[in-house]
């Protein structure tokens, strides 16, 4: 018999396509045999490289705008789905051959975060759809390279930080950052600083000024490698941005910093995911003292003393 084929229109930002991962999960608890095709970005497609239910990763992009809807259509329409889930267009399941068809407009969310939207989506489906956490599938190659990256800081204390993001009100300032580092030196042995190429401004200001020996990899991981990295830390601080979700995908206690944006519907999805709300909205006016408050908090409920 052959198995059936599903598609999922997933996000385009990291965090976003994160938070896709329980709707993927359900998908494959819905019907283990299905071969799951994902329309992604190219930017964050490698979330779901590892996926063992994975069929075709297919890339919209929105740079070509129609030409490049055109060549998408054109791979899509090679397959019959048994079932579409559009999480993004609400238009691409009408130009899809399908048996099936779930839209965001008929989703029925159990709240207000983006999580409990997208599988607000699929809740027509026969299925328990509270029970999916966000998750990243890791392979021998991410986890070997984390590994051979930390070296003789395997098995230390590690505080992982990520001081960018993609919108500089997004930002806390990186010297906050470092007196977060000289008021936690005696929790931690080291500071591993993850983010892109762009990071690095942030990153290097950090690592050059830091009260504990800093690991600097902005711009030298993938994104399931960063995953494995973050796998081997004790804790994560950083701004709303991809990496906090990525952090909490991979089960380790996470703090992220708002200022701007919601965390109510953005924040990392799972139990030791927490944040704080600057009251003003604005990041330049958050303490690195109420910081550690509620991160010796975070670290006390989780045993990572």
């Amino acid at each position: 018999m052959t198995a059936h084929r599903f598609l999922l229109i997933s996000l385009s930002n990291i965090g976003d396509a994160v938070m896709t991962t329980p709707v993927l999960q359900a998908l494959h608890a819905y019907d283990p045999g299905a071969v799951i095709d994902i329309v992604a970005d190219r930017r964050s497609s490698a979330i779901f490289a590892g996926c063992p239910f994975l069929g075709r990763i297919l890339h919209k992009d929105k740079a070509l705008v129609m030409r490049g809807l055109l060549g998408l259509l054109t791979e899509l329409r090679d397959v019959e789905y048994d079932l579409v889930v559009d999480l993004r267009t609400d238009i691409l399941p009408l130009l899809v051959r399908a048996r099936r068809r779930l839209f965001r407009w008929q989703g029925r969310p159990a709240g207000p975060h983006a999580v409990q939207q997208h599988l607000g989506v699929i809740a027509r489906l026969a299925l328990d759809i509270k029970s999916f956490d966000t998750k990243l599938w890791l392979g021998s190659a991410e986890n070997d390279f984390a590994r051979n990256v930390l070296a003789e800081h395997l098995g230390r204390r590690l505080l992982a930080l990520a001081p960018g993001a993609n919108w500089p009100p997004k930002i806390w300032p990186a010297k906050q950052f470092m007196e977060l580092i000289e008021l936690m030196r005696g929790d931690f042995d080291a500071v591993v600083l993850l983010g892109s190429e762009a990071d690095k401004i942030h990153t290097s200001v950090i690592a050059a000024q830091s009260a504990l020996p800093c690991v600097d990899l902005a711009g030298q991981t993938g994104l399931l490698e960063a995953a494995a990295i973050l796998r081997h830390t004790k804790i994560f601080v950083g701004n709303d941005s991809g990496l906090g979700h990525i952090a909490s995908a991979v089960q380790i206690p996470t703090l992220t910093l708002f200022g701007v944006g919601d965390p109510d519907r953005y924040h990392p999805w799972g139990p030791k995911a927490s944040w704080i709300l600057e009251p003003n909205r604005d990041l330049s006016r958050l303490l690195a003292t109420d910081v550690v408050q509620v991160l010796r908090k975070q670290m006390g409920k989780f045993g990572e003393k």
